[in-house]
């Protein structure tokens, strides 16, 4: 994860009021030179000055959809502004406003573990293999995942994209195997046999020649610190409730959870569930408190809670402050370019291959213009 210097005490002084009121004033003076990503975990006080809100890839297609914006400042993590810099335009620039704002779950997969893992599954599999990568992974990833011939996934998509991975890519020899780099719950009921756990802390991935040869899909070890919080427990004592409470949790909740829930969709699936659900409609949500806050705002008619009884927050996301905006909007209308992110030619080039490859078989997620 990269390190970010603390801002001056000046910064650390400022009021809300004189933050609000400084950052909408770059923004007037930027005008179209500059647009404000809001991935929909970032906290409200970022989200009023995003000009846009979706999920990262989203956003990041978006941002490259605006050539006329010089500056593209992602409120996000790191993952997702190294997205945004492959999709846009080689003239824009890419700012996160804070550079220790990561993301736990890309940092379980690190390019070293899948360099040094992949010849000794290659080697075992005897026959072709496909890796797939969740798009919550480093550029790095990704590009080596286009190398190899594969593909990223969302969690939308990720059992679309991992049977056609099956079927093969290239419409040439079909994959044997499938990597899956990162662990998320792509299958239905009755195929979790076809996924066997590879965990790079162990050597071999703690698997035998044995295993790997009789295996479908491996799928790599690692999750969602956030959505790893929500447990069996709290699903019981929400069914406990004497409210008709529907349980609605994202997919990166633990396969316990995710079987004892109403339904399990991405995080553009929760917003249109919540939003089409009828009034004075229940719902217990699985994912992160900053989205599941704004959605019982912003729908006032329905009971909407969180499906735990503690703070489930991405705390790196939240290192996006209004200090880190306005410092950063500062610094653009001074003519810096602070916490610029630049993913070099050729992992752009592959990582981009990656996403084509996902994109053309799923239509994009909605996105929010404020």
């Amino acid at each position: 994860m990269l390190y970010q210097l603390p801002l001056a005490p000046k910064y650390g002084e400022l009021s809300n009021e004189r933050l609000c009121a400084g950052i909408a004033d770059f923004k007037r003076r930027l005008g179209s030179r500059l647009v404000i990503l809001g991935h929909h975990y970032q906290q409200d006080d970022v989200i009023q000055f995003a000009d846009f809100t979706g999920d990262s890839l989203k956003l990041s297609q978006l941002a490259a959809e605006h050539h006329e914006a010089e500056f593209i400042v992602f409120c996000g993590v790191h993952f997702m502004a190294e997205t945004a810099d492959i999709l846009t335009h080689e003239k824009q620039t890419v700012i996160l406003p804070d550079l220790s704002a990561g993301c736990s779950m890309a940092d379980m997969a690190h390019i070293d573990q899948v360099e040094a893992g992949w010849p000794l599954l290659e080697e075992r599999a005897e026959g072709p293999i496909t890796p797939i990568t969740y798009v919550n992974s480093s550029a790095a990833v990704k590009a080596f995942v286009g190398r190899h011939d594969g593909a990223c996934c969302t969690s939308s998509n990720a059992k679309m994209v991992m049977e056609r991975a099956a079927a093969g890519f290239l419409e040439e020899e079909p994959a044997l195997k499938v990597v899956g780099l990162r662990y998320f719950n792509v299958f239905g009921p009755g195929e979790a046999h076809k996924g066997t756990v590879y965990d790079p802390r162990f050597p071999d991935g703690g698997l035998s020649a044995a295993q790997v040869r009789a295996a479908q899909v491996f799928l790599w070890k690692g999750h969602c610190s956030v959505h790893q919080l929500f447990t069996t427990r709290n699903v019981e004592a929400i069914r406990a409730l004497p409210e008709p409470y529907a349980i609605l949790v994202h997919p990166e909740c633990e396969w316990a959870v995710c079987q004892g829930a109403d339904r399990v969709g991405s995080t553009e699936y929760i917003i249109k569930t919540v939003r089409e659900a009828p009034p004075g409609s229940f719902w217990a949500i699985g994912t992160e408190v900053n989205l599941v806050q704004r959605l019982a705002r912003q729908h006032p008619d329905k009971h909407v809670r969180s499906l735990a009884g503690i703070q489930c927050l991405c705390t790196t996301m939240y290192r996006i402050d209004l200090k880190h905006l306005y410092w950063t909007l500062e610094n653009l209308v001074g003519g810096r370019v602070v916490n610029r992110i630049s993913v070099d030619p050729e992992t752009r080039r592959w990582s981009r291959v990656a996403l084509d490859r996902m994109l053309a078989l799923r239509p994009a997620q909605p996105v929010s213009a404020r």
